[in-house]
């Protein structure tokens, strides 16, 4: 399972990714792609990029199942009583 998950936030304007710049406490959020500004710097990015944060978590969901059955499976190999498929 991977130790850490990278969120990459978006512009939902022109959904550029990477030409973001801020003031120090990240208040305000300007795209220098599209010169969209986000006021409510970001948090206000964060809220409009919820589907960005509810695909890791389906992943993280995908990887931790995978790795638990991979564990309970090693756990257990040799019992003639159970069984995993």
């Amino acid at each position: 399972m991977k130790d850490h998950y990278n969120v990459r936030l978006r512009c939902v304007t022109c959904g550029c990714d990477d030409q973001f710049e801020s003031n120090e406490d990240q208040s305000y959020i300007k795209c220098t792609f599209c010169n969209r500004e986000y006021l409510g710097g970001i948090e206000e990015l964060k809220e409009l990029n919820i589907e960005t944060f509810e695909e890791v978590k389906e992943q993280i969901r995908e990887d931790a199942s995978t790795y638990i059955h991979d564990e309970l499976k090693k756990m257990f190999r040799g019992n003639k009583y159970i069984k995993f498929k």
